[in-house]
């Protein structure tokens, strides 16, 4: 497989920690310096930039997190003026207040070159033409990913999101060969697909895909590529770091994190650094970013980075798929739940599609959890009886799973909502007044 930049990509992993130390001591004493948060952040922690010496002493430095971010509305984070900005994206404000984050042309520069390397690594080149229903505008994802595209040597349809018939015909009438988006929607365009009564394999060039932007498991990639043809790789990013930013290779095992770009440490919940292929919460350093720098952020998600040597050749370390995050579990009955380990569940059971809504409420002072899921093709029947001895199959299983009893309503094909952008897994109507 091609790289973008082989050099960087197959470093030794005892020089990508060196440089690594030395960009992360470099951005401490910017971010000191042109910082005034970050300023009075660290003197309050009773820690100056030249007490950085090593990795462990880097841990002294205090955390970024979500609350500072919306705290420091809209900008006061940003350490470069406007006149040296070349762009500015808006988060989607799905809590809080939206994050408002500046790029100077170097970290529009540094973010392309990230995607552009992780293109590569899964095939893509100059031959391609991507089909971009990504959104473009405010937020990062069409943007970024068109801007890669381009410096890789591919052209790009820049569909955005919407009108999913188009999209269908625009694929079926143009040499497409490659699409990015959410994988929920690459599943609503295989809906598509069928309702039109075409075929996907038959009728388009599409080989490559790019799915990220939402919560999805290796079951659900399992069932796109088999109905689809397609080999879909997983992305990873945050509007904070840039946007989405690192891509699998044509292993599919873990999204490569460029080293010389990222720094992230994957915590214990004391705080401790977990060895390596051990989960815990991710806490992310961005190792060359001007305009709105992050320095040991706290994320939210749950994750692992494994430093063995990828097949492909490449030496940097591969984030793991996310197994939930720290902010987005539900505490139903006492019990931690992440919609995560519901979409194992349902990834497991064929008759079922990816496609579910979770509703909570708590009548009579008990917390009930509904899971709507809907029925796959092949799952279809007339017989009551098997329908229902499906849905308590399903039960049965989420109980093993979650260690707590669930009703399931198997749902008709095409029945619950579809999103452009990010599929809204759950409803929560619980009253605790």
């Amino acid at each position: 497989m091609a790289f973008w930049n082989e050099a960087i990509e197959t470093m030794p992993r005892a020089d990508l920690e060196k440089l690594q130390l030395s960009l992360l001591r470099k951005q401490v004493r910017t971010m000191y310096d042109s910082s005034e948060f970050f300023h009075g952040r660290m003197k309050a922690a009773g820690v100056h930039p030249d007490d950085i010496t090593d990795r462990d002493s880097f841990r002294k430095v205090p955390f970024m997190k979500k609350t500072d971010l919306r705290d420091n509305y809209p900008d006061k984070l940003f350490v470069k003026p406007y006149e040296e900005l070349a762009r500015v994206h808006v988060s989607s404000g799905t809590t809080g207040l939206p994050t408002i984050v500046g790029y100077t042309r170097h970290d529009l520069d540094e973010w392309s070159e990230s995607l552009a390397r992780g293109m590569a690594s899964f095939g893509m080149g100059s031959g391609d033409l991507l089909q971009n229903y990504h959104g473009y505008g405010l937020f990062t994802g069409g943007l970024g990913v068109h801007q890669a595209a381009e410096r890789l040597g591919a052209a790009v349809l820049p569909t955005s999101t919407g009108n999913t018939a188009r999209q269908v015909q625009l694929m079926m009438d143009l040499p497409v060969t490659a699409c990015a988006g959410t994988p929920s929607y690459l599943f609503h365009i295989a809906d598509t697909f069928d309702g039109m009564g075409k075929d996907i394999r038959r009728d388009t060039k599409v080989k490559l895909a790019i799915a990220g932007g939402e919560p999805w498991s290796e079951s659900m990639r399992d069932k796109i590529q088999e109905r689809t043809g397609i080999r879909v790789h997983n992305c990873y990013g945050a509007s904070e770091f840039y946007g989405p930013l690192f891509l699998e290779c044509d292993r599919q095992c873990g999204a490569h994190v460029w080293a010389d770009i990222c720094y992230i440490e994957i915590l214990d919940k004391n705080g401790d650094l977990c060895a390596d292929g051990e989960r815990g919460e991710m806490v992310v350093t961005m190792l060359n970013k001007e305009a709105f720098p992050l320095i040991r952020y706290r994320i939210g998600d749950i994750s692992a980075l494994d430093w063995t040597k990828c097949e492909c050749g490449r030496t940097h370390p591969r984030l793991m798929r996310l197994s939930g995050r720290t902010d987005d579990m539900l505490v139903v009955r006492g019990i931690n739940v992440f919609p995560s380990q519901i979409e194992s569940v349902i990834g497991g059971m064929p008759f079922l599609s990816p496609f579910y809504h979770i509703t909570l409420d708590n009548r009579n002072y008990m917390d009930n959890m509904v899971i709507e899921v809907e029925l796959d093709e092949s799952g279809l029947t007339e017989d009551t009886v098997g329908l229902g001895n499906m849905a308590r199959s399903v039960e049965a299983r989420m109980k093993d799973i979650l260690n707590l009893k669930t009703t399931v309503k198997l749902m008709l094909p095409g029945t619950l909502d579809r999103f452009e952008g990010k599929a809204k897994h759950v409803t929560d109507n619980r009253n605790y007044d």
